[in-house]
């Protein structure tokens, strides 16, 4: 509802559903769309962004004869945020107030690594953001790699993440997709050329986002998004589609607590003789066992390692 401040200038809410760096897209309660700037510098939990508002966001905006400003953001219930994966504390907030997200991976063509994958699965599940794993180009892959395919929706389907095989060219389990997204706020993610942008052309053709071809010689892909943006869809919900990321650093997250986003090691960590084991070389650690009896994945371990290497740096 638009409000008339002491200053004499129009108060509305609305959402954030683009963003540039520099210029933000608000749909504003009653519609309509106005590109606004920023009032000020905004910080949030006192980590420091690269981007201070995100797609998503609630936020309150004043209009004037000089235009629209983002003077506020409401609290956020979630979000995605990743960091560089140096020392440096520089984040970037993918997404917010989202109700799922899709990681769209691929197994080959790029290949996307499982440390990449366990990374964005443990930031969202800091957040309480269900995921769900989304295998594309399955019309590149050969005998050997449907076989790891297999394997890795075995690891992920165990531990409680849906995984779905899916192929924009022969259009193999996109209404499936399409089901998964309708009536929902849904973030896609993934590292650049998984084909997040074909996907979501092949469930909302009329958006015709742009698409590039992969490299032959690095077998990757170009950023063809290059900010994040929100998309309404036609059967009900939004989308949105986040530029392609070619490493997922972890940020706001103690080194204690990095268990607790593992549901497979957070389950078997009460078995565990000391109850502040950090599952790496105590005595009688169940978890340990657990891994060496092939009940907790070898690449989840790993990837648990990695993340406790890494916040072990900044301590």
């Amino acid at each position: 509802m638009l409000s008339l401040s002491e200053n004499n200038k129009f108060m509305e809410r609305g959402t954030v559903i683009k963003s540039t760096g520099s210029w933000y897209v608000v749909r504003l309660e009653n519609g309509r769309l106005a590109e606004c700037r920023i009032r000020g510098k905004f910080r949030m939990d006192g980590i420091r962004t690269t981007n201070p508002v995100a797609v998503g966001d609630i936020v309150r905006v004043e209009e004037s004869q000089d235009g629209c400003l983002i003077s506020g953001i409401e609290p956020r219930k979630n979000y995605i945020i990743r960091k560089s994966t140096n020392l440096s504390k520089e984040a970037h907030i993918l997404a917010s107030n989202v109700e799922q997200a899709l990681l769209i991976v691929t197994i080959n063509h790029p290949v996307t690594s499982t440390v990449f994958i366990d990374r964005f699965l443990a930031s969202a599940e800091a957040y309480n953001i269900p995921v769900v794993l989304v295998f594309n180009k399955l019309d590149l892959y050969d005998e050997e790699d449907r076989a790891m395919l297999g394997g890795l929706s075995a690891i992920y389907e165990k531990i409680g993440y849906p995984c779905y095989g899916v192929s924009t060219l022969t259009g193999e389990n996109i209404p499936v997709i399409s089901g998964l997204l309708r009536n929902k706020v849904s973030v896609l993610s993934g590292l650049s050329g998984v084909g997040k942008s074909s996907l979501i052309n092949k469930i909302e053709p009329g958006l015709k986002l742009k698409t590039a071809v992969i490299s032959d010689a690095h077998d990757s892909g170009k950023h063809t998004t290059t900010f994040a943006e929100m998309f309404p869809l036609s059967e009900g919900g939004y989308i949105i589609d986040t530029p392609g990321i070619r490493s997922f650093g972890m940020i706001d997250m103690k080194r204690e607590e990095i268990s607790h986003y593992f549901p497979e090691i957070f389950a078997e960590a009460k078995k565990c003789r000391f109850y502040n084991c950090t599952h790496l070389h105590e005595p009688g650690c169940a978890v340990l066992a657990a891994v060496e009896n092939d009940e907790i994945s070898g690449s989840r371990y790993a990837s648990y390692l990695s993340m406790m290497e890494e916040e072990g740096k900044y301590r």
